[in-house]
């Protein structure tokens, strides 16, 4: 992987997305143009319903209906099939969301192990890489407990050690500390960052916090569709 600088990471072009409500046709992306270099850390902000999702949604190919072209790591997505779109997020994108979605019946360990392996690391590989990351999250106490066994906080460390997991170039995180108190979404943003860092991936977090977006290295405003 490319974390040197040289082609974007992600490149969208007039990125566009539409909904219809019965007679009604909604535009909530209106030709978005962004481009996120390697290793750069980049805050989308806006308020609720300005639409921050669906452009994560759209970088992170996970579902259809947009328009424009989204460019990942040098190939064109919306030319790609549905096995390659997979592939493509696979091999290049890391996801980080608002609630942690951790598998309950698994321990942190084993919920950062998961992703490794159905990338095609063996168990032992999987486990060596988890422990790391989880050690630099300040949880290397905590391997053996399952997600009711946690805090808030301690849970989405685990989701950022999972987002982590398999080396992406870029990860995308949607209100990522959204759900937390103050002081502890502080804990876990600057957890996170310091991680990402670390690791040399590109990262898009969409946040409506102005005081934590500017903690990144650079902030774009999603306003009425389009990035300002």
């Amino acid at each position: 992987m490319n974390r040197q600088g040289g082609q974007p990471v992600v490149e969208l072009r007039q990125v566009t997305r539409s909904f219809e409500q019965g007679d009604v046709r909604i535009d909530v992306l209106r030709g978005v143009d962004l481009s996120v270099q390697p290793g750069e850390i980049v805050a989308l902000l806006g308020p609720s319903g300005s639409g921050k999702s669906t452009l994560l949604q759209a970088v992170g190919l996970l579902e259809g209906g947009f328009g424009g072209e989204i460019i990942i790591a040098g190939t064109p997505a919306e030319k790609s099939d549905s096995r390659a779109r997979t592939t493509l997020r696979r091999d290049h994108l890391g996801f980080v969301y608002q609630f942690h979605h951790l598998l309950p019946d698994f321990n942190a360990l084993e919920n950062v192990i998961l992703p490794q392996m159905i990338a095609g690391k063996t168990r032992d590989e999987a486990a060596v890489r988890a422990e790391e990351l989880l050690g630099a999250l300040g949880l290397a106490a905590r391997l053996d407990h399952r997600p009711s066994q946690l805090s808030g906080g301690e849970q989405q460390r685990v989701a950022v050690a999972r987002g982590l997991a398999n080396k992406p170039e870029m990860v995308l995180a949607d209100e990522p500390t959204g759900n937390l108190d103050e002081r502890t979404a502080d804990r876990v943003l600057e957890a996170f960052l310091t991680l990402v860092r670390c690791e040399g991936s590109a990262a898009l977090i969409a946040t409506h916090n102005e005081r934590l977006a500017q903690k990144m290295d650079r902030v774009v405003r999603l306003h009425e569709g389009v990035l300002e």
